[in-house]
């Protein structure tokens, strides 16, 4: 029988072709400005760092891979991911923009990361926190492999607390998503796993007191648009 990891990786090795085009649409490109936000944040806790080595976990196409690898000519990014195919992406991307010499990818998940202790000046998560198989033991192999006063940077997909954003909301996510979804890449179910995983995340003061259960300090959160996403920033003391 397959473990939770195995089904996912499967469903998102299915979705791989589509899956940039399809983000950038149903986000209204929405997402590449998070993104931007997010990467800031990670350049500024690297300030002063001579060859900074960063995280990027559960890195799918490389978007964010990409995006860490430019915050300087001296950074080298490790991208980790559980899909084969969306990897296979990414090294294509990577490829075109020669950045080969910045990134490398590996196929771990979140819960298993095959680095040594104290490895990272920084971590990176965007959309990916939802999907580990193990919430809490992800969040603490990240901060086993994160360099003392090293930072983690979590973006994620929120449900608004505004009452009317939220009706919006629920209505774009559980009756139109799955439907482009499944015309564009044919696999609605994927979508509505989506929308599911969303719904499921937890608040975000659950979220901060789980970080803080595992470990983290110093913790950070904000908002974006609406409350459809969050940034969590948090620190290895």
């Amino acid at each position: 029988m397959a473990t939770d990891s195995e089904r996912i990786a499967l469903m998102f090795n299915d979705i791989a072709p589509t899956y940039d085009k399809l983000n950038h649409v149903l986000s209204l490109n929405v997402d590449k400005r998070w993104r931007r936000k997010a990467v800031k944040r990670v350049k500024k806790s690297i300030a002063g760092a001579e060859k900074p080595i960063l995280l990027d976990v559960a890195c799918g196409t490389a978007d964010s891979t990409i995006a860490l690898a430019q915050i300087s000519d001296n950074v080298q990014v490790k991208g980790i991911d559980i899909a084969d195919e969306m990897i296979q992406i990414g090294e294509e991307k990577v490829e075109k923009l020669h950045l080969k010499d910045r990134i490398t990818f590996y196929n771990s998940c979140a819960e298993n990361i095959d680095f040594q202790d104290n490895t990272f000046d920084a971590a990176f998560v965007a959309f990916g926190v939802r999907n580990f198989s193990d919430r809490e033991k992800g969040l603490k192999e990240i901060l086993r492999v994160l360099k003392q006063n090293g930072t983690l940077v979590v973006l994620e997909l929120s449900e608004p607390q505004n009452v009317i954003v939220r009706w919006m909301y629920n209505l774009y996510f559980k009756n139109i998503l799955p439907l482009i979804g499944k015309r564009v890449s044919g696999n609605a179910q994927a979508y509505r796993y989506l929308q599911q995983t969303v719904e499921k995340f937890p608040m975000p003061n659950e979220f901060m007191a789980m970080l803080t259960k595992c470990g983290y300090n110093e913790l950070k959160h904000k908002a974006l648009t609406c409350g459809l996403c969050r940034i969590y920033q948090a620190k290895k003391l």
